[in-house]
């Protein structure tokens, strides 16, 4: 690529972060106006969703498209589930408008909204905004990871830390077996919201995450986070990027993510 297509390139990322910026802070005083005050109900594979969660993800997606209409967009609430979109343009936008659905409606702090913005199906940058703090966490490669515009230090953040691990439940028998070294021996988090748990990792609250019950959408703004500072992300089946076709009944994308000591402890707890 010459340096005018870099440029030119360059120029595209920098307008479309800072839209999806501006588009995931419109819906925050939505997002707490429905705060545990709203109606949900079941899906077919037993998660919650709620209005609110379509709102979401409509508003931020119609505001993202006036400026944007080429790109792909990609959300488990908006798209049908009888179609699978083949994602064509260099550009797309990946959305969970509520993760921590339960949390959400259940007035429980810990929930997001996660969009992340892909280039040729690989996430290059992501936005997650944690309820728990009212914070907006954003970055990619070559950007940094930053919190409320303001980029953040991981290395000082942990400098003092204990070593926790995020964890998500249920888990089979034969996985909690595998973990039990670990479990047994440092601090485990499970807070109800995959994105958010990413995200701690990148922020520097967690030292790694395991978790085998995430989607594409719950993981991709926080994929983006974690590259952002250098640290280690392995799925531990087919990776879901470059992300080539969306669908709402996609599989689990189940994954490690975390510092390279965090790594050297699981293979040798």
């Amino acid at each position: 690529m010459n340096r005018q297509a870099k440029a030119q390139l360059e120029d595209q990322m920098r307008h479309r972060i800072n839209a999806g910026r501006v588009a995931v802070r419109d819906q925050v005083p939505f997002f707490g106006r429905q705060f545990g005050d709203v109606s949900s109900e079941w899906k077919e594979d037993d998660t919650r969703v709620t209005f609110a969660d379509f709102a979401i993800s409509e508003k931020i997606f119609a505001e993202l498209r006036q400026n944007f209409p080429q790109d792909d967009y990609c959300s488990e609430e908006a798209s049908p589930l009888d179609e699978t979109l083949t994602l064509e343009a260099r550009f797309a936008w990946v959305i969970d408008p509520i993760d921590g659905t339960n949390n959400y409606a259940l007035a429980c702090s810990f929930c997001a909204i996660s969009l992340a913005l892909l280039f040729d199906g690989e996430p290059v940058y992501g936005f997650i905004y944690d309820h728990s703090t009212e914070d907006l966490l954003e970055g990619g490669v070559g950007y940094g990871l930053f919190r409320n515009q303001k980029k953040i230090d991981r290395d000082a953040t942990v400098a003092d830390a204990q070593t926790m691990v995020g964890l998500h439940f249920p888990m089979s028998s034969k996985q909690l077996e595998k973990l039990a070294p670990l479990m047994s021996k440092y601090r485990v988090r499970c807070i109800g919201s995959g994105a958010l748990m990413a995200a701690y990792v990148a922020t520097g609250y967690l030292t790694g995450v395991i978790d085998y019950r995430v989607k594409v959408w719950d993981i991709a703004a926080a994929y983006a986070l974690c590259e952002s500072v250098g640290l280690k992300w392995v799925f531990t089946e087919i990776s879901p990027f470059p992300l080539k076709q969306f669908h709402p009944r996609m599989d689990f994308s189940p994954y490690l993510a975390g510092t390279e000591s965090f790594f050297h402890e699981i293979r040798h707890p």
